[in-house]
């Protein structure tokens, strides 16, 4: 063991807690560096780090906590893995901007693993996202994945938020609970599914028919167009069924996230996955 990890995850001096914060305070260009592909991954907020520190998969580079965020975590006897940087409040708002709810929490974090889609287990429910690019719908859609034991989320490449920043606040420390896997062309994962025994269905307000109307089975993929295009026609064509989600009301259309939810729910009822 180094000197370095004997060293204890806080250190008291004066009824404070004390930590020189190397490099914290940089120019706020840095945030959107941050956030790209050649950075580390930015996590904020109490539920976000916290699931953050408890995953052996994810590898903490920096943690920078405030007076009162480091006293909780010792309170409540997490473990932080590494050395922490105690800093002002102010100061993880100069890095996040004053709207973000980061509870005086701040990681940066190396970017979990990627799985393949020849490891997915032919079980259960997986989510499909094609080119959703608000990361809080991409977000809350994890949230409520972690909620359902989705097994997997696909997503693209390009035209699709990192998993960091505001979807990893927003998925309130689902990024460690559900396996997101990142593809280069969606429709050869579909059809990749499809070899694999998957029932690829999309989800589309023009669909051919009402989901409740769709024999579902397991392992079931459910497909996520964008808010306001859809589905792509290349999806629609590759999904083996394309169902919409009929509503009762006036509105016929919902957020994606709700969509998601909603056809989670549906999906988990008929396959009888909900427990209980």
């Amino acid at each position: 063991m180094s000197e370095r990890d004997r060293k204890p995850p806080f250190r008291r001096q004066g009824g404070k807690f004390t930590g020189k914060p190397r490099g914290f305070d940089r120019p706020q260009a840095r945030r959107e560096r941050d956030s790209g592909a050649d950075g580390p991954v930015i996590l904020y907020g109490w539920h976000t780090v916290t699931l953050a520190l408890a995953n052996p998969q994810r590898r903490i580079r920096k943690l920078y906590l405030t007076e009162n965020a480091a006293r909780r975590l010792a309170d409540e006897r997490i473990e932080t893995r590494v050395t922490p940087e105690i800093v002002r409040p102010s100061q993880i708002d100069q890095r996040l901007g004053p709207d973000a709810v980061h509870q005086g929490l701040l990681a940066e974090a190396d970017p979990l693993p990627s799985p393949d889609i020849d490891t997915l287990s032919p079980e259960g429910i997986i989510l499909v996202l094609d080119q959703i690019t608000d990361p809080h719908n991409v977000g809350a859609i994890l949230r409520s994945a972690a909620a359902f034991d989705v097994k997997a989320i696909i997503t693209t490449a390009r035209h699709s938020p990192e998993a960091t920043g505001v979807l990893a606040k927003s998925a309130s420390g689902a990024l460690e609970l559900v396996p997101m896997i990142t593809v280069q062309n969606l429709a050869r994962a579909l059809a990749r599914l499809d070899e694999r025994g998957f029932q690829t269905v999309g989800l589309d307000s023009a669909g051919d028919t009402d989901i409740a109307a769709v024999t579902l089975r397991q392992p079931l993929a459910l497909v996520l167009g964008a808010e306001g295009k859809g589905l792509r026609q290349l999806t629609r064509d590759t999904c083996s069924v394309v169902a919409r989600l009929d509503m009762p009301g006036a509105i016929k259309s919902l957020n994606v996230s709700n969509a998601a939810v909603l056809a989670l729910y549906v999906g988990a009822s008929r396959l009888g996955l909900m427990g209980g």
